[in-house]
């Protein structure tokens, strides 16, 4: 069990960012202001009301604030029972979040909502300044703030300077 700050941090901030989910300001780099306007700009969005899926695809660069979401393709999914709340959002392809210099990178990322839970899969690189934590799958519980890596971990942490 690895307990990082920047793992439930960054996503907790940067998925609840993409659904617009009130949020405690927790600190990922800064304090960050998940009151201000959600922002998401892609080349195309596609709607199914009848699935409850809405996709933006091509250059889908999602931002709050400081906070920064980009991917290929992001697929948001609607709970059954309420059209306006969400129930997983998943980020395809060149996935990166960021915040001043932390910021995490994966091939995709799944964010079951109700649950908590999110998943980072595909050469998954952490870094917070020069501290880093890479692996195949790293699984975080935002309620907990712990994570989980697997698929050759690999960590490089730097003890804070004094000054």
């Amino acid at each position: 069990m690895i307990r990082s700050g920047l793992l439930p941090l960054s996503l907790s901030l940067a998925l609840a960012m993409a659904h617009g989910a009130a949020a405690q300001t927790t600190g990922f780099g800064n304090a960050q202001d998940v009151s201000a306007p959600v922002e998401v700009t892609a080349d195309t969005l596609q709607v199914d009301q009848k699935t409850g899926l809405a996709v933006f695809s091509g250059n889908v660069l999602i931002g709050q604030g400081a906070m920064r979401l980009s991917a290929d393709r992001v697929t948001v999914t609607y709970a059954k029972d309420n059209a306006r709340k969400i129930s997983a959002l998943k980020a395809e392809g060149n996935v990166t979040m960021a915040s001043g210099e932390d910021a995490a990178e994966a091939k995709t990322a799944d964010y079951d909502v109700e649950s908590g839970n999110v998943v980072l899969r595909g050469d998954v690189l952490l870094t917070q300044g020069q501290s880093v934590l890479a692996g195949e799958t790293v699984t975080v519980d935002l309620a907990t703030g712990r994570a989980n890596a697997s698929g050759r971990v690999r960590s490089v942490l730097q003890p804070e300077q004094n000054r």
